[in-house]
């Protein structure tokens, strides 16, 4: 390697996983037609050079400072179309597409999932720069996506937020769903005719839990993290205790 390589800062990335790419796509407009690429590449060596400063990601709302071509940074702020996490988890349901809340928990990014969170056109995104760029996307606004997607890119729950939910909301609405009967208000119940010695129904054969989702995920990682397992190792505990909950379910199980 020659000195001027071994001297080269490690390239910044961003968008390497399908969550965040799927986010810069939208921003950039690749939606409605050709994008500029003139600004997205000015814009992607603000990100490259951390001209982005005080990055906040909140319940579907970024703020954030760059530094562009006046003294002062320019005040950036991107808000979102909010999911509505009840919806989101019926929708789950229907599609038996539960699990992709566990597998979130182990770092994947699932796909039905992210169907149903990631923003699908220019319309769900809006934002604002204090730059004197009076286009929809400024080069601001660009690197300040660019930080988010990088984000995303290394903790998918940042879309979750992002998108003004979160895993625990999720979980919630979920098993709010599992709780709820499909009784009909307006039906007749049919009257009951006794007879001499009627037969016992047979058991009833209620669906199979999964009581892991029963658990509150950011504490049941705290505890995991407290009891020694490391940081990297806390999906697969995860995966290990589910596999236990079904074998006490299931004794037969091996």
């Amino acid at each position: 390697m020659s000195p001027r390589g071994a001297d080269r800062k490690a390239t910044r990335g961003y968008g390497v996983t399908p969550w965040s790419r799927a986010v810069c796509d939208v921003v950039e407009g690749r939606d409605t037609g050709p994008v500029d690429s003139r600004r997205i590449t000015k814009a992607r060596s603000y990100f490259r050079d951390r001209n982005v400063r005080q990055l906040s990601i909140g319940s579907g709302r970024v703020t954030a400072l760059v530094d562009g071509s006046q003294l002062d940074p320019f005040e950036v702020t991107v808000t979102m179309r909010p999911v509505h996490t009840p919806t989101v988890a019926s929708l789950l349901r229907s599609r038996n597409a539960v699990d992709d809340l566990l597998a979130l928990t182990r770092g994947t990014q699932p796909n039905v999932l992210g169907e149903l969170l990631l923003p699908t056109e220019s319309a769900d995104i809006a934002s604002e720069c204090s730059c004197p760029d009076e286009t929809v996307r400024c080069i601001h606004v660009l690197a300040v996506i660019y930080e988010v997607a990088a984000d995303i890119d290394r903790h998918a729950t940042t879309l979750l937020t992002l998108m003004g939910t979160d895993l625990t909301q999720l979980l919630s609405a979920v098993e709010s769903l599992s709780g709820a009967t499909s009784t009909d208000p307006d039906e007749v119940p049919t009257p009951l005719v006794p007879t001499a010695a009627p037969a016992l129904p047979p058991l009833p054969d209620p669906p199979r839990m999964t009581p892991i989702m029963d658990l509150d995920i950011k504490s049941l990682h705290a505890a995991l993290r407290a009891s020694g397992i490391p940081a990297g190792d806390v999906g697969e505990a995860v995966d290990q205790l589910a596999e236990l909950y079904d074998a006490l379910l299931d004794p037969k199980q091996k």
